[in-house]
């Protein structure tokens, strides 16, 4: 049975998209059969794991959300044999108005994913920067939800928007959905503020925060614009090995 993963913070710049693209290429580098959503109309990882938008403009994730495709016709492979993907473009903005009178389309998401076939031990879902429609569809299909947080100074600042939102889905819509972990972000060691956040977000959050804490690391920043992961970019950058270190924490089950 695959595992159903969202990626999300309604805070923009803390490295959502950068942690859906990385844990995913990690999870198929250690033979984990995984498929990358891209559920924000702004396709960042699409284009992050080299897929040209323009040229599945006919044939993406808003077309199977709205039914004029399966889901399965509108999977793309990526560079890594393990690793495929459902591009996005900004077609996804109209979505929230176009289903607006649909009586159940927080669900959609949901049922989607459950016409694909059970192929996929990871199912990663990449959402946009906000808490609306489609961040609330991605919550309702998720088996659980891991949260960015960048080390800087307004780190909680959202946060628990973000995590009343996931209570009132787990009362009403998914009663299944867990809080799979918060991943501390752009950590700077020669930065003191950064230890700082660190320490306040492990005392209030506990065993609900990660071991591994990704840092800021120049290559991270640099591979979008070559449309390739860090272990493809760089595997040796300490960005790349942070996420490896992240997959294998999932792996275990540590939190």
């Amino acid at each position: 049975m695959n595992k159903i993963i969202c990626i999300a913070n309604q805070k923009g710049g803390v490295g959502k998209t950068t942690t859906a693209i990385n844990l995913s290429a990690s999870l198929a580098v250690a033979r984990k059969k995984t498929l990358l959503i891209d559920a924000d109309s702004q396709g960042n990882s699409t284009s992050g794991l080299g897929i040209n938008r323009m040229q599945y403009e006919q044939a993406n994730f808003y077309h199977a959300m709205i039914g004029k495709a399966p889901i399965d016709s509108v999977i793309v492979k990526t560079a890594l044999p393990d690793l495929d993907m459902v591009p996005s473009n900004q077609d996804l903005i109209g979505l929230e108005v176009e289903f607006v009178n649909l009586e159940d389309r927080e669900s959609r998401l949901r049922k989607l994913l459950a016409a694909l076939d059970r192929s996929y031990e990871f199912i990663i879902i990449d959402c946009p920067p906000s808490l609306g429609f489609m961040t609330v569809n991605a919550l309702v299909a998720a088996d659980s939800l891991i949260v960015p947080l960048q080390c800087e100074y307004y780190a909680m600042e959202g946060l628990g928007y973000l995590l009343n939102t996931v209570k009132l889905v787990k009362a009403n819509l998914n009663p299944n959905l867990a809080l799979g972990g918060i991943l501390l972000t752009m950590f700077d060691a020669r930065n003191s503020l950064a230890h700082r956040v660190t320490e306040d977000v492990r005392k209030h959050l506990g065993k609900k925060v990660f071991k591994t804490i990704i840092p800021r690391n120049v290559r991270l920043s640099e591979c979008p614009s070559h449309g390739l992961p860090a272990l493809l970019y760089d595997g040796k950058s300490r960005g790349a090995v942070a996420y490896m270190e992240l997959a294998e924490e999932i792996l275990r089950g540590d939190i």
